[in-house]
């Protein structure tokens, strides 16, 4: 083709003389660097027109564009050229004229590549750059070509054995933007890796981190009616591309290469400390919305092709309570979901995903629930996928709720949110909860035994992310999200939560003690329960939201991690270490299997009661549990005892007689005061009544033979 004769004077220094438009090839899908040039290829089947458009710099106005031509510009239903003469770091974007069902929008709109590895105009956080178009201002968003130059040595995924796995979910921005991170560059990728010594003194072998592609952070228009602040779409769970790195997240983000290097940067050193790196990724919507949302990409190339939409009413089926449904299961968004994950992994070596809303990935076109989904096939027998971990919120907006039934593939790991909520009800004393607060502990064989999965497959939390801290979880009844500009409306309201006596702060010290003996309570239970525990980043050290459960506009300090918190709740901090350490030395709490064997004629694993051997299953009124793990001598294990008392009186237990010539020592006792509370295992006394041991009102005890 003829070189465009508008072609603007600046743009040649960029693309030298030698650039031409070729016919170019339809795959791969994106921006490709080929000899000689760049190829671009598009999906958008019922597009009448398509033009490329190519910008100097992150600005608004394009410096050429470059017409496809229907016939020698397109395969099937893929529009593609090659361009000679261009290198990385240009940055592009397309225009599309199209049908009225499958291509609403204004053809003057530049569209996003859905393939862009990088994306120009959000690299200063909290202040995108703006377009003006029919009289509102509109985030401006283009694509932008990275060159991959990143030496990552020796790198690889660390693939650690699921039943070793301890995962810790945090927020980039919101870890270490606070003041008291005392990081360089707070809020990026960079200062995360600053808290790798503290990450691995902690002893997690996994980070979670909640969505780190781009997003429009601007994009909540509510106002916090305490302030009149603009609140933000601080968590970021409306993705704008499901390729490119957030830019803000950046420290170094003066070009697109900076930017993904340094978060390649960030992978490397979180593998060099052992620690693997998960992503919270979101396919069940976009920052697109509603009817009436904004438009980057998929409403422009075929929005019928992309999202959910009810045939009848032409509106958009919404099952992620966010507007829209991205239409997974048809083969191209399959496609592009599977190139995502592909390139994550290989490109950025990234150890495993967590699937918001993940259900969704389930449904059919129309929404209709799929008994054998393609799509969770494909990712489970992926083979590039085959050793990332997959994580699976088994849930949707509109009520489907999996948790159990989640179609796995024997690949599948799950949210396990009737672990959050059974062991949320037993600590707080409710009735009748003994028995299955006994089954979260040892796995969920109930949920996950009978589809041959095994402990492994269940994600046990909590807390997490959306719903309370484990301080708040002990602090409130009641949820307080005014601030959130939704008078309340938004967030949980049943979330099994118990004050210990007064809603919110409080001097006293008995409901002080009791907070934090609860406290403790849940992270015995967490992290010697069968499964791969996550723990959410601050409640090792009583993070507080202020009785806020669904801080997802709250960039503050209800969001931000606030790091003095280390030093005025160390014990806090000192017993989840040690507790993480004993986990990981004894293998009792890493079983890889449901199926319970027998060891010199006693079971692994026995509950009780009060009394040895009678836990009191049928008794509503029950509230207390021990399990005892035997020790295998020839593995060099030592027993191990369990006790919670989730009741208001103190209970007196039998304990098990103990190998000859070994003791019962006391290794945790939530109701001591600190640092009588946990002891060093090797330093952990000796019981002076070996028969029995009396566990104060809501507490646990653990015991250790040696």
């Amino acid at each position: 083709m003829k070189k465009d004769k508008t072609i603007k004077s600046d743009i040649l220094s960029l693309i030298g003389n030698n650039f031409d438009i070729q016919r170019g090839k339809p795959f791969p899908f994106g921006a490709t660097i080929v000899r000689g040039g760049i190829n671009f290829a598009v999906y958008s089947p019922y597009a009448q027109s398509v033009w490329l458009v190519l910008f100097d710099l992150c600005e608004q106005e394009p410096v050429l564009e470059f017409p496809l031509d229907a016939t020698y510009n397109r395969t099937g239903h893929v529009w593609h050229a090659l361009v000679t003469g261009l290198d990385h770091g240009i940055k592009y974007g397309f225009r599309v004229r199209g049908s009225s069902d499958h291509n609403p929008v204004d053809e003057r709109i530049v569209l996003l590549d859905p393939y862009a590895r990088a994306t120009c105009g959000g690299q200063q956080w909290g202040k995108p750059i703006k377009i003006e178009r029919d009289g509102r201002k509109h985030t401006f968003r283009i694509s932008t070509i990275p060159k991959n130059n990143f030496d990552w040595g020796l790198d690889a995924p660390l693939n650690i054995p699921l039943p070793d796995t301890i995962i810790y979910e945090l927020h980039v921005r919101g870890y270490t933007v606070h003041p008291s991170s005392k990081v360089k560059h707070p809020g990026t990728f960079t200062a995360l890796t600053q808290k790798i010594p503290y990450l691995k003194e902690l002893g997690v072998t996994a980070v979670e981190l909640m969505p780190v592609t781009d997003f429009d952070e601007t994009a909540n228009e509510r106002i916090n009616p305490k302030n009149g602040k603009k609140l933000m779409d601080f968590w970021g769970y409306n993705p704008l591309s499901f390729f490119a790195p957030k830019a803000a997240y950046a420290a170094k983000n003066e070009n697109e290469h900076a930017i993904l290097n340094e978060f390649r940067q960030m992978v490397k050193k979180f593998h060099q400390a052992g620690i693997e790196v998960i992503l919270d990724m979101v396919f069940n919507h976009t920052g697109e919305g509603g009817l009436d949302g904004p438009v980057y990409h998929f409403k422009g190339f075929d929005n019928r092709v992309y999202y959910m939409i009810d045939p009848q009413t032409g509106e958009y089926l919404n099952f992620s309570g966010c507007g829209n449904t991205l239409n997974c299961n048809h083969p191209v968004v399959r496609d592009m979901i599977l190139d995502s994950l592909r390139y994550w992994v290989m490109e950025m070596h990234v150890d495993g995903f967590r699937f918001d809303l993940a259900s969704i990935l389930g449904r059919g076109r129309n929404g209709e629930i799929l008994s054998n989904p393609p799509l969770l096939e494909r990712i489970a027998e992926d083979p590039i996928l085959a050793k990332s971990k997959l994580i699976a919120e088994a849930w949707d907006a509109a009520g489907l709720y999996q948790v159990g039934d989640f179609p796995h593939f024997e690949r599948w790991m799950e949210w396990n949110g009737r672990y959050r909520d059974d062991v949320r009800r037993f600590m707080r004393g409710d009735r009748g909860m003994v028995g299955a607060f006994a089954t979260r502990l040892f796995g969920s064989a109930d949920l996950y035994q009978d589809d041959g999965r095994e402990p492994y497959h269940s994600v046990n939390f909590v807390t997490c992310h959306d719903g309370f801290t484990l301080h708040d979880l002990v602090s409130y009844n009641e949820k307080h999200n005014l601030e959130n500009g939704e008078d309340n409306r938004d967030g949980a309201d049943q979330n099994f939560s118990w004050n210990c006596g007064v809603e919110g702060p409080s001097s006293d010290p008995e409901v002080l003690k009791l907070r934090s003996r609860q406290k403790r309570n849940f992270i015995t239970a967490l992290l010697l329960s069968q499964g791969v525990p996550m723990l959410l980043a601050g409640d090792e050290f009583g993070r507080t939201q202020k009785g806020n459960n669904n801080a997802y506009c709250q960039d503050n300090e209800i969001s931000w991690v606030n790091w003095d918190l280390t030093r005025q709740n160390e014990d806090l901090l000192r017993f989840t270490r040690l507790l993480i350490r004993f986990r990981k030395e004894n293998a009792h709490f890493r079983r890889a299997q449901f199926e319970i064997k027998t060891i010199n004629g006693e079971p692994e694993v026995s509950w009780h009661g009060q009394k040895l051997n009678q836990p009191q299953w049928e008794d509503p009124e029950t509230r207390w549990l021990g399990v005892l793990y035997r020790g295998d001598t020839a593995q060099k294990q030592k027993d191990v005892y369990l006790l919670f008392n989730a009741s208001g009186q103190p209970r007196r237990f039998e304990l098990p007689k103990i190998k000859s010539g070994k003791s019962w020592h006391l290794f945790i006792n939530t109701a001591n005061t600190p640092p009588r509370d946990i002891y060093e295992p090797r330093r952990a006394p000796v019981l002076n009544d070996q028969t029995r041991i009396v566990l104060q009102p809501f507490s646990s005890v653990v015991l250790i033979g040696r």
